[in-house]
């Protein structure tokens, strides 16, 4: 019988880069089983098995700190099984460094590849082999990133996939972002109503994007505010790419862009304005006035609740401003929004002006057709100009011998290569097919004829959207008198103007007073 001296117990370590390599791959099985094989060979009994799927730089890995957890608590000592080298480490630091911590725990290290000594003549080759591992992984890294950086340079992106798109392989190509939807169209809408200012804070996009089952939530069921943000930032979704750490700047991307880098630029610009009509947790489709109509004593916002009766609950809008005349007295929500739709009833012009205007938008867009040849002409020249203004940026910074100056241009030439990438995105634009004037401007011009309609919408956004574009500042409401004289934006007045005087423009006798005739 053999004596439990004799036995030998091992533990076994395998690693692969990445967890596609462990779901996809056979890696892992394959180093278990040789090192499985190489222990029946040595008479050494396996008792655990241990298993990293992350990168062999870093010593840190949550398999091999379990491992030298367990051989230290161990009173007999253990061998550690690797089929290789490469698995226990890719540097040679690392290296260096657990092989000093298995020592510690009086185990000793083995493998079917390799033979480790303590001979000078071992521990060199061990060395060498370990920075050789380490070379690999660097030149494999730097393959990677030269590769993807000319991919980059090739207007096709290389990393993961942002929401809206996926990736699919095209024979001419290759692998190519593509729309995903109806993910894209979500972004698009959201994307587009920040730019023109359906949605004005980062809370109202989440809300619309809450609003849609198909966006991905966090854990707790909702769309954080972080990733709103990272979405409005992201200039992936201008159709270019950019990466300036990899000297990737304003690349014309393959891919179709959600919106314009015009938008992209309002939407930037939006995000540092102030909302008109503020975006509240607590605001619903139950009360979409809540937060724009303000009370007629003491000038707050009317705030809205459910009242419980006794058989069923009732909506109502109430001041709940302490010290206030209107303190808890409540309006009917009937009464108010019915009001409030007569106001917008009330901005629907009458046929003569609404004829003057489309024949004077109708004119100006034939004008702005005949001299899209003179316009594209000027943009050429404005983005040679630029590309004049980049050579000379990126000439200075090859000769400046001061990093502050080298910063500076740098900061120049990123403004520059923006402008170029703008001015051709306007002029791919214009390039474009002609669209007809009411096709361009129906959902406009329908709002600026009759805005009652979109406010009847079934969509709370749609509803806030009315309040923002139709008013420049917030209604007050009288409990006795009820709405006060409302500011409506400067288009709608234009379309509510009675005559041409009031239109501003010019009539056929012009401007010169009428003299007698010879």
């Amino acid at each position: 019988m053999k004596d439990n001296n004799d036995i030998i117990h091992a533990v076994i370590y395998a690693r692969v880069s990445s967890v596609k390599q462990k779901v996809k791959g056979s890696g892992l099985n394959s180093q278990i089983t040789r090192c499985r094989e190489f222990a029946k060979h040595r008479n050494y009994i396996v008792t655990e098995i241990y298993k990293d799927d992350m990168t062999g730089s870093v010593i840190d890995r949550p398999a091999i700190q379990s491992m030298l957890k367990h051989l230290r608590a161990q009173n007999t000592p253990h061998v550690v099984l690797i089929d290789d080298i490469t698995r226990l480490a890719r540097g040679l630091e690392t290296h260096l460094a657990l092989r000093t911590s298995i020592a510690e725990t009086g185990a000793s290290l083995e493998s079917p590849s390799i033979e480790f000594g303590d001979d000078s003549d071992s521990q060199l080759v061990e060395n060498l082999l370990a920075a050789v591992s380490q070379h690999h992984r660097q030149k494999n890294s730097e393959q990677v990133c030269n590769r993807m950086r000319a991919r980059l340079l090739s207007g096709y992106y290389t990393f993961f996939a942002p929401y809206g798109y996926k990736y699919e392989r095209m024979r001419e190509h290759g692998k190519i972002l593509v729309r995903d939807e109806p993910m894209a169209s979500i972004i698009q809408e959201g994307l587009e109503g920040f730019a023109s200012g359906r949605f004005q804070t980062n809370t109202e996009l989440a809300r619309f994007l809450e609003s849609h089952p198909e966006f991905p939530r966090a854990r707790d069921g909702r769309v954080h505010l972080s990733r709103v943000k990272a979405l409005l930032e992201r200039l992936i979704y201008t159709g270019y790419i950019n990466k300036p750490e990899w000297d990737v700047r304003m690349v014309k991307g393959k891919h179709e862009p959600l919106i314009t880098l015009e938008q992209h630029a309002q939407i930037q610009k939006n995000m540092q304005t102030k909302a008109v009509a503020p975006a509240r947790p607590d605001l619903s489709a139950d009360f979409p006035l809540r937060g724009f109509v303000k009370c007629g004593d003491c000038d707050n916002p009317l705030t809205a609740c459910w009242a419980k009766g006794r058989s069923k609950h009732y909506p109502y809008y109430l001041c709940h401003t302490k010290g206030c005349d209107s303190y808890g007295k409540s309006i009917k929500k009937e009464t108010i929004e019915t009001e409030f739709e007569e106001i917008l009833k009330s901005l629907k012009p009458t046929e003569g002006p609404v004829k003057a205007m489309m024949s004077v938008f109708e004119e100006a867009w034939a004008q702005r057709i005949a001299t899209r040849a003179d316009r594209q002409n000027r943009l050429k020249r404005d983005i040679t100009k630029c590309e004049n203004k980049i050579e000379q940026f990126l000439e200075r910074i090859m000769n400046s011998p001061s990093q502050s100056l080298i910063t500076a241009y740098e900061t120049h030439l990123l403004k520059a290569e923006n402008q170029r990438a703008m001015l051709e995105d306007k002029l791919a634009k214009m390039s474009a097919k002609n669209l007809s004037f009411k096709r361009t401007f129906r959902t406009a011009l329908n709002f600026l004829v009759n805005p009652c309609i979109y406010w009847q919408s079934k969509q709370f956004e749609t509803k806030r959207a009315v309040l923002k574009l139709a008013f420049t500042e917030k209604l007050t409401y009288d409990r006795n008198k009820g709405f006060r004289t409302a500011a409506t934006a400067h288009a709608i007045r234009l379309f509510q103007a009675s005559d041409m005087d009031r239109l501003g423009m010019v009539g056929e006798e012009g401007l010169e007073p009428p003299t007698s005739r010879l």
